[in-house]
């Protein structure tokens, strides 16, 4: 008969009985975490995947997860997931659309877009970054917000001069 350890690493599951739940959830996944099950940098199961895979309510689910981000082992990223943290890795916050900015700005920045250059278009951009739409333009309403590039109705958006 396998042990509670032995049964996490074959990927068995184990009922969780008693009461408070949580804390014996936290200390699964936690235990989880320092074998390597889920290296830093690495995305936790969803939460109905923790569900289905321990049996528990959604609720036990989420308040273990609380646990564990108010012990700075895991990290909350909108959009992402759960991320598993370490002392020494720096866990992106950003959305993508802010990745996208940032890879623009540099190229504004270093002269790869020239002043007076025509950006391209936000269908070539969405393609390039494998990002739809809305996210394209919410970095492109950055960039204008910031002053490096400007918007021609009907013609486009064009780089401006470095400000000061």
């Amino acid at each position: 008969m396998p042990t509670v350890p032995d049964a996490m690493s074959t990927g068995e599951c184990w009922w969780l009985t008693g009461a408070l739940i949580y804390p014996q959830l936290a200390n699964r996944i936690r235990a989880q975490i320092a074998a390597g099950d889920y290296p830093a940098g690495s995305l936790l199961p969803s939460e109905s995947a923790l569900v289905q895979r321990f049996h528990v309510a959604r609720t036990t689910v989420r308040r273990s997860l609380a646990v564990l981000e108010d012990e700075g082992l895991i990290v909350t990223l909108p959009g992402k997931g759960r991320v598993v943290k370490s002392a020494d890795a720096q866990i992106q916050r950003s959305y993508r659309y802010q990745e996208i900015a940032v890879i623009l700005r540099r190229q504004i920045q270093t002269g790869s877009f020239a002043v007076g250059t025509l950006l391209p278009s936000e269908q070539v951009l969405r393609r390039q970054h494998g990002a739809s739409r809305n996210t394209v333009r919410h970095a492109l309403a950055e960039l204008e917000r910031e002053g490096l590039i400007a918007t021609e109705h009907g013609r486009g958006r064009f780089v401006r001069p470095l400000p000061d």
